[in-house]
């Protein structure tokens, strides 16, 4: 696997700014995210192209392959090549023949941005709103609120890109205990999510073993991409959608939202299996912890 990068990149740039603050007007430098367009290219065709901060991408490219069903599993790409450029970057994967049929099948182009990790989709049936269960461990995570509080208050003092400019997603990894063991940080919530999954899975971490804990709202994009990985629980510090709910409920994932260091609202999971439905008390738990 290659990297060509013909232009380094730190994840911010410096720009000049002028501040206005209390009827003072000082011109001064500042720290923002970086955000380039990322072609990801598969044998030779460019299948997407997703707006991303140009650290990370070989991680990323393997995450996107995985958590988009173009391959389902590793030993299917056999070459990555990242070049990086001054305004763009392009991630060249060489896959297998039958992963690479399949995903010509789908039909799937995207224009990816941002906020959205389905911007594209030709038609409302490549949507895949009906998830297969996941296959879960013997052994479930036994979340509390003092350990999510803990990842909570440790989460800020990983987020180095965070700290320079205010401007990116954190997705981490942590451990049955509650500690963080890996972080990656993008302009995209979804593109940190793919960063983080495409790391373990290039290390071979059992993603049964942790959990995922994200500085952003829970949307549909990031549930099914953890679902589809067997991530048990995805924690987030903002809200879910309706639809992040459902797909959720209907794969077996543990959703917890709000997180907070005192606490949180359990949206799916084992407050639920006894059918009580407290839905609506944990919409208001939600909108309280704004």
């Amino acid at each position: 696997m290659e990297c060509t990068e013909l232009v380094e990149h730190h994840g911010y740039a410096a720009r000049s700014i002028v501040r206005h603050k209390g009827g003072a007007v000082k011109p001064a430098m500042d720290n923002v995210a970086e955000e380039l367009p990322v072609a990801l290219v598969y044998n030779g065709i460019s299948h997407a192209v997703m707006m991303a901060t140009p650290l990370d991408l070989e991680a990323f490219a393997v995450g996107f392959s995985l958590t988009e069903g173009i391959v389902s599993h590793n030993a299917q790409i056999h070459d990555i090549d990242v070049r990086v450029h001054a305004h763009s970057a392009e991630v060249h994967l060489q896959i297998s023949e039958q992963a690479f049929a399949a995903m010509k099948a789908r039909k799937r182009a995207l224009a990816g941005r941002t906020g959205c990790g389905v911007c594209g989709i030709e038609s409302l049936e490549l949507l895949d709103l009906e998830p297969t269960p996941m296959r879960m461990p013997a052994t479930r995570l036994q979340p509390t609120p003092e350990m999510i509080g803990r990842v909570a208050a440790a989460l800020p003092s990983h987020q180095r890109l965070m700290c320079e400019t205010g401007g990116v997603h954190a997705a981490a990894w942590c451990n049955a205990h509650g500690e963080i063991l890996h972080v990656f940080e993008d302009v995209g919530r979804h593109n940190g999510l793919d960063k983080l999954i495409g790391h373990l899975a290039m290390q071979r971490v059992n993603m049964n073993d942790g959990f995922v804990f994200l500085s952003s709202r829970a949307s549909y994009e990031l549930v099914r991409k953890a679902a589809r990985m067997n991530i048990q629980m995805l924690a987030t510090i903002s809200a879910p959608t309706s639809l992040a709910i459902r797909i959720a409920a209907q794969a077996g994932l543990r959703l917890l939202s709000f997180c907070r260091k005192d606490g949180y609202v359990e949206y799916t999971g084992a407050a639920f299996d006894d059918s009580c439905g407290p839905q609506a008390e944990g919409v208001l738990e939600g909108a309280a912890a704004c």
